[in-house]
């Protein structure tokens, strides 16, 4: 869990050292992106960043040594690039949530930091249901600090990479999350098995910037299609047949 968030300023070595840290970035993160990662530094959220450890069409994760205020030695930067044309595909998640029905159509950067700010808030919700999901921390702009799932500085291996040792339990598991998603009013959107991750014996849902609310008109055909494809996984990988049906109507109860 992380602790209080300090506000104190930094010593001027403790932020000459930071700034001459971040120089390694530079040519990759725009300015308003590195005074976003400063803010992490400076919140005592990091003290270090560490490697890239995933790279996707949105955004790149990195992984970073915890600052002072949080518990685990390691946690992630998620850092949404700014100029990915691959948002475009993402407007049916954002618009008809009444949370963001002031969103300019034609602002990128507004619908990315957008983003960035309801994944922060849809962890959250995951987080109050008690999903086994990434702990939230701190988000700026574009740049979403969040908890590292894995073993030491080891990230935890995706679904579609491992072969699990009890199959059964760990869709009941996956299922049991969304059904307690729903129960918070919120569907995931994009459960699959490269969006869980495998923390030993343990399913953990991640990107969570698509997760609509229920009053959102597609959130019901988007769950349909969640518990349809993470069934379909395991029936062809595992041989496991569940009614996807069946366990749409027990999630809805």
């Amino acid at each position: 869990m992380s602790r209080k968030v300090s506000t104190r300023k930094r010593p001027e070595r403790d932020e000459h050292m930071i700034k001459e840290q971040l120089k390694i970035e530079e040519g990759v993160f725009d300015n308003r992106t590195m005074m976003a990662i400063w803010r992490m530094f400076n919140h005592n959220i990091v003290s270090r960043m560490d490697h890239i450890i995933s790279k996707g069409k949105e955004a790149d994760v990195y992984l970073a040594d915890s600052g002072s205020s949080i518990a685990g030695k390691y946690s992630v930067l998620k850092i949404f690039r700014m100029e990915t044309s691959s948002f475009d595909k993402r407007v049916e998640y954002m618009f008809g949530d009444p949370r963001f029905e002031k969103i300019r159509k034609n602002n990128l950067r507004e619908i990315i930091e957008t983003w960035c700010k309801k994944e922060f808030g849809n962890l959250k919700i995951a987080q109050m249901a008690e999903v086994h999901a990434p702990i939230p921390y701190y988000f700026k702009d574009n740049v979403l600090a969040m908890e590292f799932i894995g073993t030491e500085s080891t990230p935890s291996p995706i679904l579609k990479n491992i072969e699990v040792s009890d199959p059964e339990r760990v869709l009941n598991s996956i299922v049991e999350d969304i059904r307690k998603l729903y129960k918070s009013e919120l569907v995931h959107g994009d459960i699959s098995e490269y969006n869980i991750l495998m923390n030993g014996d343990n399913p953990y849902l991640i990107d969570f910037g698509q997760a609509v609310v229920l009053s959102h008109p597609n959130a019901e055909r988007f769950l349909e299609r969640d518990v349809s494809n993470i069934t379909s996984y395991f029936r062809k990988r595992y041989g496991i047949n569940k009614d996807a049906e069946k366990l749409l109507l027990e999630i809805r109860k």
